[in-house]
């Protein structure tokens, strides 16, 4: 294949073929190659290392540079259409660099915001897409600091895309994938697939997309609850592209390690599973927008799913990593069979965030 098609955009194999044998070679780097959903960042010289140690062995010129340790993400969002049952591209812009910056430890306090507008787009419509995306930041505690504005003329954009950057402080230890390791138990925050079905939902004016809204949230509060009652995450990864499926796909193939889930703790809501039957469609590929999957020790698994439930009473536990080192992931369905749970290939739903 020599050229970009839209199964490169989808979050599945392709994308990731497309990210680590060409992006990742071309602006190779350490910090780059960590694969976290945001660069952590090290501008003290304070390493990872240090956040290992237990805080009586930390000096406080150690505490001073750990909270200057920062993290740094960016992500550019072409959602069609740009309002939808529970957001709209505004909500989902900030939403999107704030829950990556959480994903690794990190609470988000700037923001860029650089906007690419077709010519036509409705002056309410710009007002009211800026303000989701204003009040969204805020409420995690984020400010809008820069940006930029391009206009291009009719047909060479669809409505409306956005690009926001984030820089976020450090609050935790790092949650990186290089953590992940046998034993570990993998929590869900929510139910799955919402967002992506409402997105198809709204595209087919299927009357579903009125009883189903996106789970479009921000992650920074139930993350910020993990780590002030003492959890520290080994991995944390919100579910977009490519939905649960590639999430756990990544992380096997990263780790190495096989990862064993149970298909009956996996919430879906029957809306989700009529929308996946309709299209052929499986629930664990569809995007998420506001659940997020982590990979905990084995003794803070039940306090961590207590703090979840307190967010959304359809987190729950649903498996672990094994000690086995193919890196699979294997389902097993109510029954007791089981099957690998591949990476999502093809064009699967594309334009979704």
């Amino acid at each position: 294949m020599d050229k970009i098609m839209l199964s490169h955009g989808g979050g599945g194999e392709e994308m990731n073929s497309l990210i680590n044998d060409l992006i990742f070679k071309i602006f190779d780097n350490e910090i780059l190659s960590s694969s976290n959903d945001s660069a952590i960042l090290d501008p003290l010289g304070f390493t990872s290392e240090d956040f290992l140690k237990e805080p009586k062995e930390l000096s406080g010129a150690d505490d001073k540079k750990a909270s200057k340790k920062i993290a740094f993400s960016t992500d550019s969002f072409v959602v069609t259409p740009i309002f939808f049952n529970g957001g709209d591209i505004g909500k989902i812009a900030a939403c999107g660099t704030i829950n990556d910056l959480a994903m690794v430890g990190a609470k988000a306090k700037y923001l860029s915001c650089s906007l690419i507008i077709e010519e036509g787009l409705s002056l309410s419509e710009l007002e009211q897409i800026l303000t989701s995306l204003a009040i969204t930041a805020k409420q995690s505690g984020a400010n809008v600091v820069c940006g930029d504005t391009k206009v291009v003329p009719r047909g060479k954009c669809d409505k409306i895309f956005i690009n926001t950057s984030g820089i976020g402080e450090m609050i935790a230890q790092p949650c990186e994938l290089k953590n992940l390791r046998a034993g570990a138990k993998i929590l869900l925050s929510g139910d799955i697939g919402r967002h992506g079905a409402v997105i198809l939902a709204s595209r087919e004016e299927l009357s579903l997309e009125g009883e189903l809204k996106s789970d479009c949230k921000s992650l920074a509060g139930v993350v910020e609850a993990l780590f002030e009652a003492g959890i520290k995450p080994l991995c944390m990864r919100d579910a977009t592209r490519g939905g649960l499926c590639a999430a756990l796909n990544e992380w096997a193939k990263d780790s190495g390690l096989d990862i064993f889930i149970k298909e009956e703790n996996i919430k879906v809501s029957d809306e989700v599973t009529g929308v996946c039957e309709l299209f052929g469609f499986e629930p664990y590929e569809l995007a998420n927008e506001g659940t997020f999957v982590l990979a905990v020790d084995e003794k803070d698994e039940q306090k961590a799913l207590e703090i979840l439930r307190k967010f959304d009473a359809n987190a729950n536990s649903i498996g672990e990593i094994l000690s086995s080192d193919k890196g699979r992931v294997i389902l097993q369905n109510a029954y007791g069979s089981k099957r690998f749970l591949e990476a999502p290939k093809g064009e699967l739903l594309p334009r979704i965030c």
